[in-house]
């Protein structure tokens, strides 16, 4: 097997035209090729320069599509990106999280990717890079269903881009089996913004109860311009059409429908507990 590793993306781009697998962290991918034949060559885009940082430009956040999930957690970020380094921690063990890639996390496309989520309710767009220019799109068209994103032959995601929001406090909470190293039964990531007592704004997304992660558009109307001491009684009683559950080995369509309305009460509660950036 031949393994390109340019250090330009216009080079990563003429070799991505060929149809060439991508390689980033690898965590996804190595596992998928399982005892099939290896492919004759792949793309390896680790010394593409700009693809790896975290940076505030005019508003808004950039984060490098290579950006490791133990850069996220290690980069001192404000109280909206709580919910994302909470879900950074949830991502395998601390040897994943030093390879594993953002892109890489929403370009495998799994319907309990641990990243997407939080990302969802950060209102986080996906730039992608092909032979024709830059274009971006928003996170909930980019993951198109199961394993399957909006990504064109030949584009490598090169960024998430999100808008700065100073006065956002953010929270994640994962149900599974057992505590670490394992996947998700049902996740929630919220992001709220506050007056006095009274909500604001609210962003709610669940992953794993659905073929993709949902923002849950009828509970954040119900929430927003709501009292906090009233979270609770609307997490309980407000319509969650959005999620749309399976029975598998890790647990039945029922108990996902169930579930997640205690998982956001909580993030919620964490949400709110998040310091005031300084």
């Amino acid at each position: 097997m031949t393994l390109h590793r340019p250090q330009t993306l216009d080079a990563a781009l003429e070799l991505a035209a060929r149809g060439l697998p991508i390689l980033a962290g690898g965590t996804d991918l190595y596992p998928a090729l399982r005892d099939g034949p290896a492919p004759d060559a792949m793309l390896d885009l680790t010394a593409v320069a700009g693809l790896r940082g975290i940076a505030l430009d005019a508003g808004h956040w950039r984060i490098g599509a290579a950006t490791t999930w133990t850069d996220i957690i290690r980069a001192g970020l404000p109280p909206q990106f709580a919910g994302l380094v909470a879900a950074a921690r949830e991502v395998g063990s601390v040897q994943i999280q030093n390879t594993a890639t953002v892109a890489g996390n929403l370009c495998n496309a799994s319907p309990a990717a641990d990243g997407v989520p939080p990302l969802l309710t950060l209102d986080a767009e996906v730039e992608l890079a092909g032979r024709d220019g830059l274009r971006r799109l928003p996170l909930a068209r980019f993951i198109t269903g199961v394993r399957r994103t909006a990504r064109d032959p030949g584009e490598i995601v090169t960024a998430i881009h999100i808008p700065d929001r100073p006065t956002a406090r953010a929270g994640f909470v994962k149900l599974g089996a057992r505590r670490y190293l394992v996947i998700s039964i049902a996740m929630t990531a919220v992001l709220i913004e506050t007056e006095g007592e009274v909500i604001t704004r609210a962003a709610v997304a669940v992953g794993a109860c659905s073929p993709v992660a949902q923002r849950l558009a009828t509970l954040e109307t119900a929430l927003t311009g709501a009292r906090m001491a009233d979270m609770p009684e609307i997490c309980a009683d407000t319509p969650l059409p959005e999620l749309t559950p399976i029975d598998d080995i890790r647990a039945s369509a029922a108990y996902r429908i169930t579930a997640p309305r205690t998982l956001i009460a909580r993030a919620l509660t964490q949400a709110l507990s998040t310091p005031d950036a300084e």
